[in-house]
């Protein structure tokens, strides 16, 4: 685009994370609304928590105001800050989504709009399959953004079927404009420790060459008693701005492992056990993980004429993972049995996108158009071995030496191939500008294929699925005035179709990609220095059940609900990042008439979030800050005999920055769950998470 080519390094330097170029004294405030193009992220909104906006699959980087639906970015400064470590630790911020763990092992799962979506299914860079599975380090990214709703139209359909309720993208980090070179060292409780690097430069005529590196080495006994983690990270960032070609590269490494984390549970009967002591850990002492991802991927962007770019953008990712599990199963009263899971997991996945915009008038009415090729590969080689059941409990957990192994499948030392899928899809859309710019109406399709074998653990082929489908969207934004969007849409999601299980007549019949839909509406406020955003929405879900001895699409969850946010910073000194949804998750059409219109499993009825920052008056440099965290009542099961409580949290913070022969000095501490209260937390799946005990943080950053 025009405006990108002539402005690629002042809308880099506001995208990128600010953190090197604060500065203890204080200057004056000068508020600038920059524009955001579909080729270059939007800026930081005031207070630096959240981004103007994010990139919008199909569409593009866009402005929040300009796009008839709900998104939100969590900056780079949110992240060091708050010492996030994980994605989980940044989406806490966030009223509309909660976070569990997925089914037997330590990888991180969200609930969205009271739908799941997993780890396999988070976009990196704007492409699925990239991101690290399972747990990711943040100290490489530069945004976490957040979108609300189903997106089949907008990112193609995910690789595992999740996210119906909405999609994470993790965007990494690149050179600021201003020089940055950064050292962190960290502490956290009870006994893990960690440094970290972030170094950044631009160079070159007009600085258009940028490098950034990262480099994380954290490790030691976390707040849970006798668990240990253990995190490396290496990142690298290449960019080239030019007046009509960009080009960004980056790579990644990671690893992580695991030591006697605490697992799920899951329940037999109607009576919910107790929840132990916050610090309690009921793993056996064998039980690990190792998490080894090497990712990267490319982007490049031409301009061909005004207002027409053609992009690309490929990507690469290879998982080795090992784990030793075993997760409880335990009565009301705590007392039950475990056994062990050990998987060596292996996979392979490439990604790829390219595409052209552009935009023209015909008559007073201008077009944005967008024309995408989207597809992904991958495949994954796993086995397992797998003991009998031995006792344990929750309260009193008895430490069993590592049972032996009385089923097995697959080679444990060379896995083979156990599943191939192959995604892609083609789209198209239209935004036509009316009345300059205040009627924004947005309508796409993308037509999408889905190609997913199985295989046994011997190599032989057990299922082919090969299907299409078409997933439409509308969008309308209209502008009253400059400060307020009133938005409505129509798009649907998108996933695998399942194929009829054996005890059914009509055993092994392959169904077509199950579509969602939801209808939303909405209205945004931009007062400059503090903004809001109000939703309303419906996401209906089919799903398969068995009637009779008939397998077919006939049942349905369905969610309705309403969002209220608030952030930015409406007073000097004074950052906000609050809000809250109600939600209404109802299973139809069940096939037990006892269970139709219960509440769905694991979905809160409410969730709320306020969360705070004051800039000290008197004290230069010096911030304190509080968030408080409530979740409402859960059912375990769908008959919904099994209900969790709802819980709350508070977490409090403050730091301090000052100068130091001639470096720049700030320290973080912070306290999550200052009460120390144990509560169960998820029961999404149907099976109990934990939440995390008292965790104390502290970390001082040196900016050299």
């Amino acid at each position: 685009m025009a405006v990108a080519g002539a402005l690629p390094l002042t809308a880099l330097a506001q995208a990128q994370s600010s953190t090197a170029a604060e500065s203890a004294e204080t200057l004056p405030e000068v508020t600038v609304r920059a524009e955001t193009t579909p080729d270059q992220p939007p800026p930081a909104y005031a207070g630096g928590q959240v981004a103007r906006g994010g990139r919008l699959g199909i569409l593009g980087n866009q402005d929040m105001m300009d796009v008839p639906f709900s998104i939100t970015a969590y900056t780079a400064e949110t992240i060091q800050n708050q010492q996030a470590r994980s994605v989980a630790d940044v989406l806490a911020n966030d009223p509309g989504v909660r976070s569990s763990l997925g089914f037997g092992n330590f990888s991180e799962t969200f609930v969205i709009r009271g739908f799941q979506l997993n780890g396999d299914d988070i976009g990196y860079n704007g492409l699925y399959g990239i991101a690290p599975r399972q747990l990711v380090a943040v100290e490489g990214l530069d945004r976490v953004e957040v979108f609300r709703g189903a997106s089949a139209f907008l990112n193609g359909v995910t690789p595992t079927g999740t996210g119906i309720g909405g999609s994470i993208n993790l965007v990494p980090k690149f050179a600021p404009y201003q020089p940055l070179t950064q050292a962190t060292i960290d502490y956290t409780s009870q006994g893990r420790a960690g440094g970290h690097v972030d170094i950044g430069r631009r160079f070159g005529e007009d600085q258009r060459w940028g490098v950034r590196i990262n480099a994380l080495a954290r490790g030691g006994e976390a707040a849970i008693d006798d668990e240990r983690r253990q995190q490396r990270l290496f990142s690298a960032g290449l960019d080239y701005q030019g007046d009509k070609l960009r080009v960004s590269a980056d790579f990644g490494y990671q690893k992580q492992t695991i030591r006697q984390g605490r697992p799920m549970v899951s329940l037999t009967g109607t009576t919910l056990p107790a929840v132990p002591s916050a610090r309690a850990n009921f793993a056996q002492a064998w039980t690990d993980s190792m998490l080894e991802d090497t990712y990267g991927t490319l982007r490049a962007e031409y301009d061909v004429a005004p207002d027409w770019t053609t992009y690309l953008a490929v990507g690469a990712h290879h998982t080795n993972e090992f784990g030793n599990y075993s997760s409880l199963t335990v009565n009301g009263s705590g007392v039950g049995t475990a056994a062990r899971l050990t998987v060596p997991y292996k996979s392979n996945t490439t990604s790829e996108e390219v595409g052209v915009r552009g935009a023209f008038h015909t008559g007073p009415v201008k077009h944005r158009i967008n024309l995408a090729w989207s597809g992904m590969q991958s495949v994954k080689r796993t086995a397992y071995e797998m003991s009998g059941r031995f006792a344990t409990g929750l309260y009193d957990p008895v430490q069993t030496p590592r049972p032996g192994t009385t089923l097995t499948g697959g080679d444990m030392a060379n896995p083979g191939v156990t599943g191939r899928t192959n995604l892609s899809g083609f789209a198209i859309s239209d935004t036509l500008s009316f009345l300059d710019d205040r009627v924004l109406l947005t309508a796409g399709v993308r037509q999408q294929n889905l190609s997913v074998r199985g295989y046994s653990y011997t190599g032989v082929q057990q299922s082919n699925y090969d299907e299409s489908a078409t997933s439409p969207a509308f969008g309308l934004v209209v502008k009253p005035t400059r400060q307020i969007s009133l938005y409505a849409n129509y798009i649907q999601g998108l996933a695998q179709g399942p194929t009829a299980p054996n005890t059914a007549a009509n055993r092994g019949e392959v169904f077509p990609p199950i579509k969602s839909r939801q209808v939303e509406a909405g209205v945004k406020w931009d007062a400059g220095k503090f903004g809001s955003t109000l939703a309303v929405y419906q996401i209906e879900q089919p799903s398969g059940i068995l009637q009779g001895d008939v397998y077919s699409l006939a049942g349905e969850q369905r969610n309705r609900g309403i969002e209220l946010s608030g952030f930015g910073e409406p007073l000097p000194g004074i950052r906000l990042l609050a809000g809250v949804a109600y939600i209404d998750a109802r299973l139809n059409r069940t096939g037990t008439p006892a269970n139709d219109g219960n509440k769905a499993v694991g979905v809160p009825n409410y969730t709320l979030n306020v969360g705070a920052e004051w800039d000290i008056p008197g004290v230069p440099g010096f911030t304190v800050s509080g968030r408080y965290l409530q979740t409402g009542r859960q059912y375990l099961d769908v008959a919904n005999r099994v209900s969790l409580p709802s819980w709350r949290r508070f977490d409090l913070g403050a730091r301090y920055t000052f100068k130091a022969a001639q470096q720049r000095y700030t320290l973080r501490a912070g306290i999550e769950n200052v009460a120390g209260k144990a509560y169960w937390a998820s029961a999404y799946g149907g099976y109990l998470i934990m939440g995390a005990p008292r965790t104390f943080k502290v970390a001082m950053t040196v900016d050299f």
